[in-house]
């Protein structure tokens, strides 16, 4: 059986979504429900943290690109992490590491996008 187990933790400045599994025709639909509060309106950063999810198919790349898309315009930002080296070469192939930010860690992402809420306040 094809499955994916989505765990989402709160940061100070973001929501976190670990996924372990498979993201693909069968699980997209169900991590795209998941995600619809923060795809119709954005209110913290994103992080999806891939350090288990072992494999991604087209239907998985297509989440993806629709919550860049809904994090494109806002006050907010979408970042990956922690990607297993065949995860990473789909996102590479695909092109989608040219619009998305991939980060080793989800430390890294999440000081990366405090870095950016501090300059947004400063601003």
């Amino acid at each position: 059986m094809n499955t994916m187990e989505v765990t989402i933790s709160k940061g100070q400045h973001a929501t976190i979504f670990t996924l372990k599994g498979r993201l693909d025709s069968n699980t997209a639909p169900q991590f795209e429900k998941q995600l619809q509060d923060f795809l119709v309106s954005p209110n913290s950063h994103l992080v999806f943290d891939f350090d288990n999810l072992e494999y991604i198919s087209s239907a998985g790349l297509r989440v993806i690109l629709n919550t860049a898309k809904a994090y494109s315009s806002g006050p907010y930002h979408f970042a990956a992490c922690a990607m297993q080296e065949h995860v990473q070469e789909v996102f590479e192939i695909s092109g989608f590491d040219s619009f998305i930010t991939i980060h080793r860690s989800v430390d890294e992402s999440l000081s990366a996008l405090d870095k950016d809420q501090e300059s947004k306040s400063e601003a």
